[in-house]
């Protein structure tokens, strides 16, 4: 029975997901550019911008040397833990940014919907952090936006 509910669970999580097959990238033909970029400030809350549905996504909350990121479903008002790890921040402003975060075991190991994998690759570029979701053989680009 533990077993069917963790699937019909994880099911619900992947159809709440969209694959971004597609991507418009602007760039600027400025001559010169006089302002230098900053190093970009990663901390803080971060919700999914390509999910399928308006009340269940993914959000991230990013602070000091840590990432947590949740399953969020009914409206907010359900959250499951998906990811906590390590989170390394960047010294330069050169995108695209990445790093290896090394799971936290001992808080997802009693988590239903939580990732097993040892480390996942994160990505930050022109404002958006991403990264791959699997479950049950597919594989998913999670893209999530700062919050204000």
């Amino acid at each position: 029975m533990k077993k069917l509910v963790m699937i019909s669970l994880c099911l619900f999580m992947l159809t709440t997901i969209s694959i971004g097959c597609s991507s418009t990238k602007i760039s600027s033909s400025s001559g010169s550019n006089t302002t230098e970029k900053k190093i970009p400030d990663l901390t803080g809350e971060w919700k999914q911008e390509n999910s399928k549905s308006d009340d269940s996504y993914q959000s991230a909350t990013i602070t000091g040397d840590t990432i947590t990121i949740d399953w969020v479903s009914d409206n907010g008002d359900t959250k499951s833990l998906y990811w906590a790890g390590s989170f390394v921040a960047p010294t330069t402003s050169n995108e695209p940014y990445s790093w290896d975060s090394k799971n936290d075991h001992s808080k997802t190991e009693s988590a239903l919907l939580a990732s097993s994998d040892d480390t996942k690759t994160m990505k930050y570029e022109n404002g958006v952090l991403s990264y791959e979701v699997s479950a049950m053989g597919t594989t998913t680009v999670v893209k999530l936006k700062k919050q204000q």
